[in-house]
Formats: C-alpha cells, structure tokens, sequence
C-alpha cells in the first residue's frame, strides 16, 4: 500500500519567557500534498478511545491502556487513509502536534532502515496523547513506542504543558532524538531535520539509549568536535534551499528582524531568540504568510522567477492551522486553549476554543467531502479561493476582518474567564462559549465572503460600460 504522507507543514514553538502572557505554545500548519481534505475538530472521550488499535496505512496494531484521558483531536473528515488526529490537549492540558515530515540521508537508512509495518502520522496522536501527563512523558512514551515498533517515516513531534515544550524527531526506523526548547526561546521548523547542536550529557536533550554510540560507532559525524544532528542525520538537498530553508528564514527574520542570513542556508538556527515577546496573532501571522514586503512574495511585485523561486508558508495546501496554548496565571479548567482555523491561510483567522469540553459546535465537527458553506472546513476554504483571485483588492477586506474578528474572539474570552468562579458545570459552561466563539467564527467568515463577492463583481472581466 502507498502510504500518504502529509509532506508540507511549519511548525513554530514558543517557550513560556518568550510569549507575551507566560503560555507555552505549539503550533504548525497541517498541510497535505493536495489543495482540499476536510478536517474536524473534535473531542475524543475516553469511552471513544479504541482499546485495541489496527492501522489503516500499514499492518501495526496493538493494544492500547485502559485508562485513556480525554483529548480534543483534528482528525480527517475522509477517514480511508486513517484519521490523522493531528494534534490535541488532553485534559490534563498535556499538548501534542503530530507531524511536521522531516528530512533523512542515505547513511542513516542504510543502517537503520524503515520499518513497513511500524508506525506513522497517521497513529502518533492516538498512540500518545491519551496517556501522558507531561510533555517530558510524551517523549519518553513515544520514544518507547519508536524502539519497540519502528516507524516508516521521518516526524518531527512537538509537546507541551504549561511549564515545558519538548521536539522529537525520529532518525532511522527506530532512533530518535528530542531536545527541550529554552522557555525564553522560540523555534520555527519546516519539512527538514531541524535539531543541530546536541549535547547528551544534558538535562534538556532526551535520545535513544544507543544513539551516540550508534553515531560514533558508524561514522556518521562529519563535525570534528561536537554533534551537530542535522548534519549527522538530515539533508542539505538543492530542494532545502528552496523549500524548506526559506520558511525558517522568514519567521525568524519576522521574530529577530536584526539578525541577516540567507534565505537559502542550511545551516539556519534550531533555537532562536526574538526581538520582543511572542502573541497568538504573531504565529498566526508567520503560518499565514508568503514572504511579504520581500520580492519573494507571491502576490508582490517581484519578477515571476522570484515570486515563484520558495515555498511560502501560507499555501492552498494548508488543511488547518492550529496553535495549542497551555495557559499559565489562569485555573487549571481554562488553561488549554485550541486556537484553530481551516483552509488556506490568508484569508481566515484562528478562534481560541476552550479543550476543556466533552463535545465541540457542529460547524467545526461535521465537515464531510461535500460542499457546504455552513461549516467552516468548506467556507474558509471558498473566501482563500476568492482572495487568491486578486489579492491586491481583497487584502484590505482581510485586514479589517481579520483584526475585527479577533478582538471578538478575545473579548468573549475575556468574559467567559472572569465568570469561570461563578459556575458549577464548568464544561457546560465551556461548551457554552465555544459555540458562542464558532457561531461569531462563522458569522464574520460569512460576511467577509459575502462582501468580497458584492465587490468583486464589480471587477469582474465580464462587463462592458454602456449601460441601458
């Protein structure tokens, strides 16, 4: 069987020091190799977690705990590949992001070649998610499962609570490696091996038992003096410069703007530091975007040959993006937040969903393969269709929406944090505002796309100026 793999995403990270309110934050675009592929957001409670598990992609299976936690989950809404749950907060506000594809060498699977029947994308968040209860034990359990089962791919995994965020990247069929990100530090990671300098003997790096002795023993460092992981066991291919690099450069030229380098580099920082505290609506920004006020955007005015030359950040090909915030300096019930939006980037915004819910609004959950302009898989996708027509006429549209939108989000937020000690059934009440926030979701969305039609009709090729 040909296994599907979602090759295209961007991960960014953000440790608590570096973001603007002391939360931690995983987020990345799950993108795919084709333009559409609903998604859902749901909500998997334990009595819906399968207690036997069986792949769809490959022949693992196994059996699974019995005491799984609940977890919000974004699976696919077409479930013959599998269902892809992509990423979650359990509730015991414990995040996962699974997977940004990564980058491997020849060397490394020739010694530690894939397992067919090991495990994949398609199976991490469902494997893990549900049995943690730190980030760190999200590494550990992964890690066994890694040793024990193999994997057929090369991820890159990211987990949080509200005090730690760790990296995982697997090497080979069955090593892997993670490194914890420093809280006052960020990361933005595309589809390459994105650990460089690792140091084993240290408190914040985690790897497989053998794996120094597995370098050393193999000759797999081309370093004199220290190891340098994306080196040893990723790429530094023609199509890095192209696709990969130069998304890791754009976010970090958005988050340190005083640091120059080149677009094309391989050799692009794992762990940076920015010029000010990190918001949603920053990593909102760097996973929409395409390289503006630079000749390589792709609504800019560059020639054809630079406006066509990287892979933005922000593409069709972008099924949904989700920023998992695990709050700090608010109760436990309210600290998991699930901001998510679906379809292309640029013209949708993201809404900050409370995980703390044993069900999610129907316009989120029920997406399908058919059409349908009351759920926002297929409306957010219709309003990035348009915008793409003339990004130019739209933007403004966007912009107004989009700040709009968010100071509605926020403001519902706010209200329904301060009235969290006034309540009795604090998931009822939850589950309250999480509609409120799909229903303003789905009313602006409608109105932006609805306004984008009434005006771009008037600019529409097909019209003549004599009137009757």
């Amino acid at each position: 069987m040909t296994k599907r793999i979602k090759g295209s995403c961007t991960t960014i990270l953000v440790g608590k020091k570096a973001s603007i309110d002391g939360s931690t934050i995983i987020s990345r675009n799950d993108d795919g190799h084709e333009a559409l592929d609903p998604e859902r957001l749901v909500v998997v409670n334990p009595a819906d977690q399968p207690r036997h598990y069986q792949a769809v992609l490959s022949k693992f299976n196994m059996d699974l705990p019995a005491n799984p936690l609940r977890y919000t989950s974004i699976p696919n809404s077409i479930l013959t590949n599998g269902t892809w749950p992509a990423a979650g907060i359990n509730s015991e506000n414990i995040a996962m992001s699974a997977t940004e594809t990564i980058t491997t060498n020849s060397r490394v699977l020739g010694l530690d070649p894939f397992v067919t029947d090991g495990i994949g994308e398609e199976d991490l968040v469902t494997l893990v998610l549900p049995y943690i209860h730190s980030a760190k034990e999200g590494v550990e359990r992964l890690g066994n499962l890694l040793k024990t089962y193999g994997t057929y791919e090369p991820n890159g995994i990211a987990f949080s609570d509200n005090n730690e965020i760790w990296w995982l990247e697997t090497i080979g069929g069955h090593h892997w490696a993670a490194k914890r990100i420093p809280d006052d530090a960020y990361v933005v990671a595309p589809n390459r091996m994105n650990i460089d300098a690792f140091d084993f003997s240290t408190a914040d790096t985690m790897a497989s038992a053998d794996l120094e002795q597995f370098i050393n023993d193999n000759d797999l460092n081309p370093d004199f003096d220290h190891y340098n992981l994306r080196h040893i066991f990723g790429s530094a291919t023609i199509k890095d410069t192209v696709y990969n690099n130069p998304r890791a450069w754009f976010g970090q030229k958005y988050f340190t703007p005083a640091v120059e380098q080149d677009p094309m580099a391989q050799d692009l920082p794992f762990i940076c530091h920015a010029n000010r505290k990190i918001s949603i609506e920053d990593v909102k920004f760097v996973l929409s975007s395409h390289y503006e006020n630079t000749k390589y955007d792709v609504y800019g005015s560059g020639t054809e040959a630079d406006k066509t030359l990287f892979r933005p950040i922000g593409i069709n090909r972008n099924h949904d993006v989700h920023i998992l915030q695990i709050r700090n300096h608010v109760p436990a019930e309210i600290a998991g937040i699930h901001w998510l939006a679906f379809g292309a980037n640029t013209f949708n915004t993201v809404v900050p969903f409370y995980s703390n819910v044993t069900d999610t609004p129907a316009s989120y959950k029920d997406a399908d393969g058919t059409f349908n302009l009351n759920n926002m898989y297929w409306l957010s996708c219709t309003t990035a269709l348009l915008g793409d027509t003339n990004y130019d006429f739209y933007v403004d549209m966007r912009n107004s929406f989009d700040l709009n939108a968010m100071s509605a989000y926020r403001q519902i937020q706010h209200t329904t944090d301060a009235g969290l000690s006034r309540q009795t059934k604090i998931q009822t009440y939850l589950a309250a505002a999480n509609q409120q926030l799909a229903d303003e979701s789905m009313r602006r969305q409608t109105k932006l796309l609805g306004d984008m039609v009434i005006a771009g009709s008037e600019q529409m090729k097909l019209r003549y100026n004599l009137n009757d």
